[in-house]
């Protein structure tokens, strides 16, 4: 199923043009046109999820397996000194694009990012409540 007005559906399925590092029936990979380093990717399924929650587990497990393979890929190419593999769902956390994605950033040292938190501080009972709030 695609969304006739989402253009990662319209990238995915070559309605608009990219620079595709990888494709088959069910993916395209591009590179990102906003990077956040040299070689920022994109994993694109073709059919439309709108994020995380929508989408099927094999559909979540081969989008995993792809981005093993072009991780390894992209780093041993583009000679990078690690990677982040980021996944964004809803705005609140920084999806942008209401398409699921996800993003391979190939990290150099001294790229000046900082896709990183800051760890806050949590007592023993709130991490007991947490855990049983998910649990029960």
């Amino acid at each position: 199923m695609r969304k006739d007005d989402c253009i990662f559906c319209k990238i995915a399925n070559g309605e608009i043009p990219s620079k595709t590092l990888y494709q088959d029936e069910n993916f395209r990979v591009i590179l990102d046109l906003g990077p956040a380093t040299r070689g920022h990717a994109l994993i694109l399924p073709k059919a439309h999820y709108a994020n995380l929650y929508e989408l099927p587990e094999d559909t979540a497990a081969a989008a995993m397996k792809l981005a093993k393979r072009m991780a390894g890929t992209m780093t041993e190419k583009l000679h990078a000194d690690g990677l982040n593999l980021v996944q964004n769902n809803g705005e609140t956390a920084g999806q942008t694009v209401m398409h699921f994605h996800l993003h391979l950033i190939p990290r150099y040292k001294d790229d000046g990012q900082h896709i990183l938190w800051k760890p806050n501080t949590v007592s023993e009972e709130e991490l007991e409540e947490i855990q049983k709030q998910i649990t029960e």
